[in-house]
């Protein structure tokens, strides 16, 4: 893991929706390289979180550096072309007539501009992304065809066409069943390491924490509840507080995270 260089400075970002206040004064940094998995109830501003990263997110206060600048009103489209967004499986129409390997050249074209042709090197990048994820074999299906294991799998690879610096994973487990959620928590942990990137993964749900995080992130109610090893926060007091269950409950939903927790120590 490349460490060192920090690409995401966030320093008291207040950010509001109507009545509601997303965030509520957050500062975070985030070095090079790190596998950060941010966690909370429903509501905690996790969300919010990523949008503001990705240039999306209208602050009231506070700074935002991503990536070697400030972002401003006008600069959030250029970053998004170097962060990679991927959110949970949407409802695809079957009769949609676009094939795995159309919808993932849909990453590129970011990067391309949208009066620029794909040329042979984009398409073999694409064709690249879809063996990565592990689609070559589908790549002529059409996309409403797939299971959601597998559309999320192709909004990956999407996402990798772009060939991003910072990649975020809104809730990219949810509403999949347990083995297909399994197969993309192993796949994004392999996609951080060979493609040298940045990760933040946002789950609100503990089964869906990936348990090689460097680090972890706590969120409730707008704030930063806890951040450091995952070693110390994914523990039951820690829990409890955050998700207001009691120790008992929280006890019930643990025993598999510390195990995994003990042979996934920092760095690995």
């Amino acid at each position: 893991m490349k460490m060192g260089n920090t690409v995401i400075d966030i320093e008291n970002a207040v950010v509001s929706y109507r009545e509601d206040v997303a965030l509520r004064g957050v500062s975070i940094k985030i070095e090079e390289g790190e596998f950060v998995g941010v966690i909370g109830p429903n509501g905690a501003g996790k969300t919010t979180l990523l949008t503001v990263i990705n240039g999306l997110g209208k602050l009231l206060s506070g700074r935002v550096w991503v990536l070697g600048g400030f972002l401003t009103p006008g600069s959030g489209h250029s970053l998004r072309r170097r962060v990679g967004y991927v959110a949970q499986v949407e409802n695809i129409d079957p009769r949609m007539p676009m094939s795995v390997r159309d919808v993932a050249m849909m990453g590129r074209y970011g990067v391309l501009g949208l009066f620029k042709r794909p040329d042979k090197g984009d398409w073999k990048l694409v064709d690249e992304m879809l063996e990565l994820v592990g689609m070559t074999h589908l790549a002529q299906r059409p996309i409403g065809h797939l299971s959601g294991g597998e559309q999320q799998r192709v909004a990956i690879a999407r996402c990798l066409a772009q060939e991003p610096e910072l990649l975020l994973l809104d809730e990219p487990t949810a509403s999949l069943d347990w083995k297909a959620q399994t197969e993309i928590l192993a796949l994004v942990k392999k996609i951080h390491d060979s493609r040298n990137l940045t990760t933040l993964f946002v789950t609100h749900d503990l089964d869906a924490m990936p348990h090689t995080c460097d680090r972890v992130v706590l969120m409730k109610d707008g704030l930063i509840f806890a951040d450091g090893p995952p070693g110390e926060l994914i523990a039951t007091d820690k829990l409890s507080r955050l998700y207001d269950m009691t120790a008992s409950v929280v006890e019930e939903r643990l025993p598999h995270m510390h195990r995994n927790n003990s042979m996934h120590g920092r760095g690995q």
